[in-house]
């Protein structure tokens, strides 16, 4: 199977830059197949085991916060969970780019098949955020800035995994899902922003780009080993769904070339 521009009758194909061309030869779903195969294996081993180290470490044995008790424990799930959705999205709308600009099949497969996943981290991420507000805020859900951007950024996903699949015809699904796509990249500096800009019950951010931690080093180090184990899992579930897509549509149309050839 080779990747190719979709071309409308009686146009002309749609010439490739430097850049599309690389994107062709080091997306080629043949190659993608052949490396994913290799190396899906080992980020699903290391992927378990850093999660499981990570996770022990962080709710058995890293100390408990002075002011939150246990209940802090949960963000050993809760924050790489949040830092997966948003990540997950961005690599959504990265494909989505490469869905329109260069008509890139393997893209679209990968947009459709990333979204169950980011939605499942985007659940996760609301789902223990609840269980942690439950004894510091007293109710399992509030309408505050962050929550609600990140049940936005869930409803994104949702939206997506449904557009695509709503068409009869798979590229306009891909061209709806695609466009979703990029529009709903505006909703992440909210998600990233909204602490800083409305008075909010979450907590800021204690990690930045720009700045220390301002986290105890006991604790951030189980955090920082949880974050890696989610991302391996993260992309081992994604790298699987797509050579399982991938494997179906070639078996789909080597079926089909088969049922051409037979005599009536």
């Amino acid at each position: 199977m080779h990747a190719s521009a979709t071309v409308a009758p009686g146009s002309k194909p749609r010439r490739a830059g430097p850049v599309g061309r690389s994107l062709h030869r080091l997306a080629n779903p043949g190659r993608f197949l052949r490396l994913s195969g290799a190396a899906l294996p080992w980020l699903t081993v290391l992927g378990l085991l850093i999660t499981a180290v990570g996770l022990v470490w962080g709710l058995l044995f890293a100390p408990a916060d002075w002011q939150q008790g246990d209940a802090v424990r949960i963000m050993y799930i809760h924050v790489p969970a949040a830092w997966l959705a948003s990540a997950g999205y961005i690599v959504l709308a990265a494909c989505s780019f490469a869905s329109i600009v260069w008509r890139h099949s393997l893209a679209d497969l990968a947009a459709v098949e990333l979204g169950p996943v980011g939605a499942g981290f985007t659940a996760l991420c609301l789902a223990s955020g609840s269980l942690w507000g439950k004894p510091m805020w007293g109710a399992w859900w509030v309408w505050d800035a962050r929550l609600t951007s990140v049940l936005v950024l869930f409803f994104l996903y949702l939206g997506h995994i449904t557009l695509v699949r709503a068409f009869d015809d798979p590229q306009r699904g891909y061209r709806a899902g695609a466009i979703l796509g990029l529009v709903g990249v505006v909703n992440l500096p909210i998600i990233k922003f909204s602490v800083d800009w409305w008075n909010t019950l979450h907590q800021p951010d204690s990690i930045t780009l720009t700045g220390a931690p301002t986290m105890y080093v006991g604790m951030l180090w189980p955090l920082l080993v949880c974050t890696l184990g989610f991302t391996l899992v993260f992309a081992a579930i994604f790298v699987a769904r797509l050579r399982a897509a991938l494997m179906e549509r070639r078996i789909r149309a080597l079926m089909m070339m088969r049922a051409e050839s037979t005599p009536a």
